[in-house]
């Protein structure tokens, strides 16, 4: 019954807060919605025996939003000045998205540790979790986890490319055009008149 009640409970905050992510405007709420996410996914992993990837949502993607922050406010250009005059407003917001994460919390330590949860591979009794989810992972889906990988890849190709901006007036430099360069070409002799600068 806990099980029951920790798994909806996780799930529908879960759907929730990804609806959000893509629903709110503001990218400090998106961010804190995305947090929510992972927590409650994380949650899920843990209610099917799935610690280590569990531990790898929280340590991995919640560990990396912020570095996901950063690169929304370079690329929206967010105004500081107007979010920190704004500051206490999202107070309440973060306590309610805290209460929330701490009943989750509890509700799957509640359930893993009154022993009602089962796990999503079959293992033998002396084999650790870890071994039996990495000999599925990378048999059974092994074209799905490349294909996770793949797609990762060209996220990540395409943020730089977006994020990428050709800027009039760089100086940049030409090796090419310095190994050229000889005394002839790069040193000018000016015999400047006493009194007068270099016009």
């Amino acid at each position: 019954m806990l099980t029951a009640i920790s798994f909806y409970l996780l799930a529908a905050v879960a759907i929730g807060a990804a609806f959000l992510v893509v629903a709110s405007r503001n990218p400090v709420h998106s961010v804190m919605y995305l947090i929510l996410t992972f927590f409650s996914a994380a949650g899920l992993f843990i209610l099917m025996g799935a610690e280590f990837l569990a531990l790898l949502i929280i340590m991995v993607y919640v560990g990396a939003v912020a570095v996901l922050f950063l690169f929304v406010v370079m690329m929206l250009d967010v105004d500081f000045v107007e979010m920190k005059q704004g500051f206490l407003q999202y107070m309440p917001y973060g306590i309610a998205v805290a209460l929330v994460l701490f009943v989750e919390m509890i509700l799957v330590g509640a359930a893993y540790y009154s022993g009602t949860t089962t796990t999503v591979v079959e293992r033998d009794p002396n084999v650790s979790n870890l071994e039996a989810f990495g000999e599925v992972l990378y048999t059974e889906y092994a074209g799905m986890f490349e294909a996770a990988g793949l797609i990762l890849l060209v996220a990540l190709i395409g943020a730089v490319v977006l994020t990428l901006r050709e800027r009039g007036g760089v100086r940049k430099q030409d090796i090419v055009e310095q190994n050229a360069r000889t005394r002839a070409t790069g040193v000018e002799h000016v015999d400047i008149e006493p009194g007068q600068g270099i016009g």
